[in-house]
């Protein structure tokens, strides 16, 4: 139940990372800005927002690969013998 935890976990900061990675610098994003009711939001389109949220999607990327690698060792590794050794 873990490794299956694990693995949904690593699938969903993948998927994050990699949105919050891209969709600040496409098109899309300043449409979803445009269409924001609030005016104080456009604080979002400079530069330094739009890396700020890369930043955070770097984050999830980066902690998706690390427990990605803590997966497959927990998978690759072999069992501990029981004889006591």
């Amino acid at each position: 139940m873990d490794r299956l935890f694990l693995f949904v976990f690593i699938v969903y900061c993948t998927s994050v990372g990699v949105i919050l990675t891209m969709f600040p610098w496409s098109p899309a994003w300043e449409r979803l800005l445009s269409l924001l009711p609030w005016a104080g939001l456009r604080v979002l389109e400079n530069p330094w927002a739009r890396g700020l949220v890369t930043g955070f999607g770097l984050v999830h990327l980066v902690w998706s690969m690390h427990d990605l690698h803590l997966l497959l060792t927990q998978v690759l590794a072999p069992e501990a013998s029981d004889d006591g050794r």
